[in-house]
């Protein structure tokens, strides 16, 4: 049986975001140098013009939806890495907080995901009453959530999908999770993942094994490693090929703000980091050596777990808004992308209007 899987990086639907939806969300904001969420838009209108807020839901996905329509993909999975809160509990000793406002989760239902990722270091930016209201505006909205919740037991239940996909998640502290985000019997928090080493790879990759049937794809998502830069340590790809010869199909990381190496392990994919896929960035100056405007759809198809094809369309941020990427930015990102992967062996090429592995 042939499955495929929608993935992508990190989903922030707060902070700008969230003011030019329909019911923007108090803007205050505890950063060092901005205090207003919508000086974020304005920064981002000052890059690349007008923000017609407010915008309907679809607007922070823009073109991305026709793309997941055509690929039909049998499950769609995603990062959330915004708290969906009117909660004023800054997370203290944190540098930034993301939330954005219930009444706007339409944001999150009109591109279909199948889970919402929630093992990252901004679920709790507003606190345990915070994390509270998320899981609370997820479920009533009928979205399936992983990797945070009321205990340990729950934050590190698996998530069973349509297309017999199975997906369990992990933050790490590499990322900037906080050890006391924890989840524990009795403290609401995330599935932690507090070392790389070999027991902790054997205890992810049981939770997913203990919920696996028959002929399912297993998918191991980790909120890991640093915001910039190419380079994959070594003990990160030691972990993910554990993972691999444990059972795991697929390691689908994330945590940077731009597409990281790709690797084939075993007949299996591992995606060391997706990149963010929706954000208010556009106008922030530093690390725009990264092109971290340009984002990517990943849509992996499967076979008993094996991988048959990846393909990637490439995507740019632009007022908010996702468009298709020109073919000059697709072939920067192509030869960017080869280039970071090529200690991994893997080749990408351009085949109409995306990228293959």
């Amino acid at each position: 049986m042939t499955t495929t899987l929608f993935l992508c990086g990190d989903v922030m639907t707060g902070r700008g975001i969230d003011q030019i939806l329909s019911y923007p969300g108090d803007p205050a904001l505890r950063e060092s140098v901005v205090t207003d969420a919508r000086t974020y838009v304005r920064l981002a209108e000052r890059v690349n013009g007008t923000i017609p807020h407010p915008v309907p839901f679809e607007w922070p996905w823009g073109d991305a939806l026709s793309v997941l329509d055509e690929t039909a993909p049998d499950a769609r999975l995603i990062n959330l890495e915004t708290a969906i809160t009117t909660s004023s509990d800054f997370a203290p000793g944190k540098a930034v907080h993301y939330r954005m406002n219930p009444a706007n989760i339409g944001c999150l239902t009109v591109a279909g995901p199948d889970v919402c990722v929630l093992a990252n270091n901004h679920v709790l930016d507003f606190g345990v009453s915070g994390l509270a209201e998320t899981l609370q505006a997820l479920d009533d909205s009928g979205l399936t959530h992983v990797g945070a919740g009321h205990s340990k037991a729950v934050a590190h239940r698996a998530a069973i999908l349509p297309g017999g996909v199975v997906v369990v998640a992990a933050g790490s502290r590499s990322s900037g999770v906080p050890p006391s985000w924890a989840a524990t019997d009795d403290r609401p928090g995330v599935a932690y993942l507090d070392s790389l080493s070999d027991a902790r790879c054997e205890e992810l990759a049981a939770d997913a094994l203990a919920a696996r049937g028959a002929d399912e794809v297993m998918v191991v998502s980790l909120h890991w490693g640093s915001n910039w830069g190419y380079e994959i340590d070594n003990a990160a790809v030691r972990f993910a090929h554990r993972l691999i010869d444990a059972g795991v199909d697929v390691v689908y990381g994330h945590s940077s703000h731009h597409p990281r190496p790709i690797e084939v392990y075993r007949n299996r994919l591992i995606l060391y980091g997706c990149g963010d896929l929706i954000n208010d960035y556009e106008g922030i100056e530093p690390y725009r050596n990264f092109r971290d405007e340009l984002r990517l759809l990943y849509f992996a198809t499967f076979d008993g777990g094996q991988l048959q094809q990846l393909r990637m369309v490439p995507m740019r941020a632009r007022r908010m808004c996702l468009e298709r990427a020109d073919r000059e930015d697709t072939e920067w990102l192509r030869a960017t992308l080869e280039e970071a992967s090529a200690p991994f062996g893997t080749r990408v090429r351009y085949e109409d209007e995306a990228l293959v592995l």
